[in-house]
């Protein structure tokens, strides 16, 4: 029985197992930096498959690295887990911690006669908080040559078109008085976010068609007879690189700053998590990739039908800048839905998203087969191990 015989056989011995995993993690539905089950989960399951497991690495409570394997070439496999608030698992994070599972007890299997160190990550806070940026800093990453995730989408392809992004928060200060007796004495800090709005709003005309300017109010006041002193909001500035995000993201905090000038309010900005950059794919494993996943019987478009508006963020991103990477997407059937929509998040546990878990496993397994056969691209990855900068 050959490497990749050995590889499906394993996963369609563990499918059910791994569908029950995508299942409880759906279910337990945890936002970022509290999936304390969801990494429980993962940890365990691969612990039972015979990996050497790490839990709460890099300082994050919910981050996981597991081992399998003694051979030189190192290869990452990236588990998200985090839920959006309010809506649940509407990104599908359920089967992408699934499918890395599944790939990474795959290629347990056969990772020394492979001469690969297969390590699967347990990545927290994807969806705001940059899990992956915090664990590449604190070590986590240390050693890759490569890594690789699947991530479900309406649509199959072999790379995500990805948005540099900065996500911040804003909150102004006022101050409060009665709203019909006193109004004069009150410094409304609802204006202030207001007036950002509509800078915003014109700021939209003068930026590039792919820069992204989009948040929310989080905080609006007490009640409608008191002057609000205080109001916030969740924000993110996007562009297409990180050179371009620099130039636009400063733009957006003077519209910001204006409101604080036009009404006497204060204004502070605080981020959350680090700015997630542009993705920069590796091409030769995109073509291994897709070429492994069409024998399994996935179907990628063609480039005429290819939805090259659609472009997101990921933490996954910074990753690829730092050591050879994929990210691709598994087609599932959403009834029309997209990601971020609650039926998205119904259809992420439905027999297509069930069956995405399994191939988006064995195509990850079988691309890092790929890349251990073809010499210059094993001799390429061996060349260059990932380090963490070290601050002095």
């Amino acid at each position: 029985m050959d490497a990749r015989q050995r590889l499906e056989t394993t996963t369609d011995g563990r499918r059910d197992e791994l569908v029950a995993l995508s299942h409880g993690v759906h279910g337990d539905a945890e936002v970022g930096f509290e999936e304390h089950r969801s990494s429980q989960r993962v940890a365990e399951t691969l612990a039972a498959g015979g990996f050497t497991v790490e839990h709460g690495v890099a300082g994050l409570d919910t981050a996981v690295v597991a081992r399998a394997g003694s051979g030189p070439l190192r290869i990452g496999i990236c588990a998200e887990y985090d839920a959006l608030p309010g809506i649940g698992h509407a990104c599908g994070h359920n089967v992408i911690a699934a499918a890395a599972v599944g790939a990474g007890l795959a290629l347990a299997e056969v990772a020394d006669d492979l001469g690969i160190e297969v390590v699967v990550l347990g990545t927290p806070a994807e969806e705001g908080g940059g899990g992956k940026v915090l664990m590449m800093d604190g070590g986590a990453f240390d050693g890759l040559h490569a890594a690789m995730m699947v991530h479900p989408a309406p649509f199959e392809a072999a790379q995500m078109t990805c948005l540099a992004v900065q996500h911040f928060e804003v909150r102004y200060r006022g101050r409060s008085a009665h709203a019909s007796a006193y109004p004069q004495l009150g410094v409304n800090a609802a204006d202030a976010l207001t007036v950002a709005q509509v800078g915003i709003g014109l700021l939209r005309q003068h930026i590039r068609p792919t820069d992204r300017i989009h948040g929310i109010v989080t905080d609006g006041g007490d009640a409608p007879n008191i002057v609000p002193h205080r109001t916030g909001g969740t924000w993110y500035v996007r562009s297409r690189t990180l050179t371009e995000l620099a130039d636009l993201y400063p733009r957006v905090q003077r519209c910001f700053e204006a409101g604080a000038l036009a009404t006497g309010a204060t204004v502070g900005f605080d981020e959350p998590g680090p700015a997630y950059s542009e993705f920069l794919a590796d091409q030769a494993l995109c073509e291994l990739y897709t070429a492994e996943a069409e024998a399994i019987g996935r179907q990628f478009p063609s480039p005429e039908q290819e939805d090259t508006a659609l472009a997101g963020s990921t933490d996954m991103a910074n990753v690829s800048l730092a050591m050879p990477s994929i990210h691709p997407m598994l087609g599932i059937d959403a009834r029309g839905a997209v990601n971020h929509q609650p039926e998205f998040t119904a259809a992420c546990v439905t027999p297509t998203a069930d069956r995405a878990v399994r191939d988006g496993a064995l195509a990850m397994a079988r691309t890092v087969v790929a890349a251990t056969e073809d010499d210059a691209v094993r001799d390429r990855l061996l060349a260059r191990a990932y380090e963490a900068p070290r601050r002095s």
